[in-house]
């Protein structure tokens, strides 16, 4: 059986937070706001493996007006997932993402991104592939204000 997942997130950014992105930060003048860490990468890639597996959401998993997830790092989000993922008898086949914004530029820190994501869920580096783009100067992403991640995976048992 085989089954595919689709995540989406989007977090505005604001000063005084820091952007983190798979796990990785990047240095930035702006971060993404949000009640965990923000990482809007891992938390579309927790929809996408929930969602593939029919277990729920990220809300309904860490909920939002939880003080238990206050500051949470998305890593540790990520894994407690995919603990219950892997609980249901599914396996990774790959994980596919796109990120969009604005800047800092993506590219520098593609491979240390798919490194960790594949660390954190125990499966091979050639599994994951994330890119990125920009809003082209337009939107909120364009124009700096907010950052959106979308993940689709592929499952299987």
């Amino acid at each position: 059986m085989i089954r595919t997942g689709l995540g989406y997130d989007l977090h505005r950014l604001v000063e005084d937070r820091q952007l983190i992105l798979g796990g990785v930060h990047i240095p930035s003048e702006k971060g993404e706001a949000g009640h965990s860490d923000g990482d809007v990468l891992l938390h579309a890639i927790i929809d996408a493996l929930l969602g593939a597996a029919a277990l729920g959401d990220i809300g309904e998993f860490f909920p939002p007006n939880d003080n238990k997830w206050l500051n949470a790092n998305s890593a540790d989000l990520l894994n407690t997932a995919w603990h219950q993922v892997c609980e249901k008898g599914w396996h990774l086949e790959n994980i596919d993402c796109v990120i969009a914004l604005q800047k800092p530029k993506f590219l520098p820190y593609r491979t240390k991104i798919c490194k960790n994501i594949a660390q954190i869920l125990n499966v091979n580096e050639e599994q994951i592939f994330v890119k990125a783009k920009t809003g082209e100067h337009l939107g909120s992403v364009g124009t700096c204000q907010a950052i959106e991640a979308w993940a689709s995976c592929l499952l299987s048992k």
